[in-house]
């Protein structure tokens, strides 16, 4: 099935805003977050600025993420010392600047011996070569957090990491592998809802004045003289459009963007990392509210991570074709569930506990022989010339840096138009995270003003769904009415409309599984895509052949690429199942 074939009807508004006005100071291609967070900080200086994401938004590597905001302990071990600063640096901001989303991961480490891999560390710092996997002992690990703690302090508000012996190790976390002789607990910080992070930053560009344009499912596929022709995906149109600058930052595509525009390149070779989201109430208690963050037998550092009241483990390192899809294998899952056994060996995990499966390729560099966990996280901006202006590609970039690699990306479009930057992101809040209650007696105060029309409850939901941005979304349910819905009842009618509305939903997945976390946790059925499908088909004017169209391809995806088999076969006729 083809999620996105051309579809009849009006023009979308977002693609109107384009053809009615086709050129720009700078095109940006690719809507992940990278690409997002340039658009917004060009938007902020006032510059003339577009972008068009083939897909939904946050819909490719950036939908694939371990859900970690983290400086990258282990990049040490590679030598990126000026990633780590960077990285720690940005974590901590995005601490205070996405206080919605981004919040504090208390991390533990088991660790089973004292000195393992201290020959074997310094032959891959310096060579980026492992030889046969060995697990780093507690004295390395002790070297790597000191160092860490350097990086990551920001004035003492991040805690120093903590060793513990066998003893309090294991009353602390009592279902741990009772043959680890220490762990070490130190904090990072997660993103719970890295796609809404990414709509808020998408929000604050478009907000930020008429100047500012963006188009989901419209995709970069050639380039004459007029300028880049782009394709709506949705209608089958073409249209050129011009601009001084393009950025390329189509992640792990970028090589397949610049030969669609003429411009032969061979600087990407990502590796695919899967995710696997269990429903297990053993396996979530025993990891206590921490993430564990560990070596398996293979060298690979994976993860176990309590979220949404599941628990997530991850991830794979494996090198991909970008031209192929992604997909979490059977062989992969067999992996997660043997370093679940490795670090909770009293735990039962199968199949059956799998609620969602993901995968996707990271934005890594070329990098020959050089093995995929030691291939540079960092990213570097790669211009070429472009008809008569210029092309800035974008090579590899990740989650915790948004922020300033848009800023450097930025910054090097703005020399080229000869503008000067005169709005600074650094400390300027995302979204919903302007204003966001940071005491409980702040969180107190917002409640009460906030909670009058929908309840105490309903209200502190809304806040930490949406930050502060929820303070209008009340509002209008006061109005509108706050009607739950019957098959996903933490969602109500009145906001998955507003949502449709306000956020650039084409498609019904793109509601499932990027404006809200329903297809991520399980929440998907049947009777939820039926249900969802009538709220679209009255919003966006779908035929009742649309209608049936999506829920069936939404159906279909859901099962072949994450895993997700309903209950039974989706009808397809949303208007059938509505009162």
């Amino acid at each position: 099935m083809q999620q996105n074939a051309p579809q009849s009807g009006n023009r979308r508004a977002a693609v109107e805003n384009l053809t009615s006005n086709p050129s720009a100071r700078v095109l940006v291609i690719g809507g992940g977050i990278n690409g997002l967070a340039v658009f917004r900080d060009l938007a902020l200086q006032g510059v003339d600025v577009a972008l068009v994401e083939r897909g939904d938004y946050c819909s490719g590597a950036s939908a694939a993420s371990s859900h970690m905001i983290h400086g990258g302990i282990r990049y040490l071990e590679n030598g990126e010392f000026r990633l780590v600063k960077e990285s720690v640096t940005e974590r901590n901001g995005l601490l205070k600047i996405a206080p919605h989303y981004v919040k504090p991961l208390e991390t533990t480490v088991p660790i089973f011996s004292t000195f393992s891999g201290i020959v074997s560390a310094p032959l891959r710092f310096l060579t980026h070569k492992s030889g046969k996997p060995q697990e780093r002992g507690a004295l390395l690990i002790k070297v790597g957090l000191v160092l860490y703690d350097s990086f990551s302090r920001d004035g003492g508000s991040v805690p120093r990491h903590r060793f513990f012996g066998r003893k309090k190790a294991l009353a602390a976390l009592p279902q741990l592998n009772s043959d680890l002789k220490y762990t070490a607990t130190y904090f990072d910080a997660s993103v719970h809802d890295p796609e809404r992070l990414a709509l808020d930053v998408l929000r604050d560009g478009l907000d930020a004045g008429p100047h500012a344009r963006a188009a989901n499912y419209v995709e970069a596929v050639g380039f004459d003289d007029g300028g880049v022709r782009l394709h709506d995906r949705e209608t089958g149109e073409e249209f050129a459009f011009a601009a001084d600058v393009v950025i390329n930052a189509s992640g792990p595509w970028t090589d397949l963007t610049n030969s669609a525009l003429g411009q032969s390149s061979a600087l990407m070779g990502g590796t695919k990392g899967s995710h696997i989201v269990l429903d297990n109430a053993d396996l979530l208690a025993a990891t206590g509210g921490r993430e564990i963050f560990f070596e398996h037998e293979d060298g690979r550092i994976v993860l176990i991570y309590p979220l949404k009241g599941k628990v997530m483990v991850g991830t794979t390192d494996i090198d991909a074709d970008p031209a192929e899809p992604a997909i979490c294998t059977e062989d992969e899952v067999d992996y997660f569930f043997d370093l679940v056994k490795h670090v909770f060996p009293t735990v039962q995990v199968d199949r059956a506990d799998i609620v969602y499966r993901f995968s996707g390729i990271r934005p890594l560099p070329g990098h020959g022989d050089l093995e995929p966990g030691f291939v540079s996280r960092d990213y570097r901006i790669v211009p070429t010339p472009l008809g008569s202006g210029t092309m800035l590609s974008l090579v590899g970039g990740k989650w915790t840096t948004f922020r300033a690699l848009a800023e450097h990306l930025s910054t090097e479009a703005l020399e080229l138009l000869g503008l000067p930057r005169t709005v600074p992101t650094v400390g300027l809040p995302i979204g919903g995270g302007a204003g966001y209650p940071s005491t409980d007696a702040a969180l107190q105060v917002w409640l009460t003003d906030n909670s009058r029309e929908v309840g105490m409850a309903r209200a502190l939901q809304l806040l930490e769904r949406y930050g502060t941005r929820a303070t209008g979304i009340i509002e209008e349910l006061a109005e509108a009415g706050d009607t739950r819905l019957r098959n996903a009842p933490d969602y109500s009618a009145q906001e998955i409309v507003r949502i449709v509305r306000t956020e650039n939903v084409v498609h019904l997945l793109d509601l499932l599984q990027r404006r809200t976390s329903i297809a991520f946790t399980g929440g998907a059925s049947s009777a939820l895509l039926d249900e969802l499908a009538g709220i679209l088909s009255d919003a966006l004017g779908w035929s009742a052949e649309r209608a049936a169209d999506e829920v069936a391809t939404t159906a279909h995806i859901l099962s072949t690429v994450h895993g997700v088999q309903l209950e039974q076969p989706a009808m397809g006729a949303a208007g059938r199942n509505r009162e």
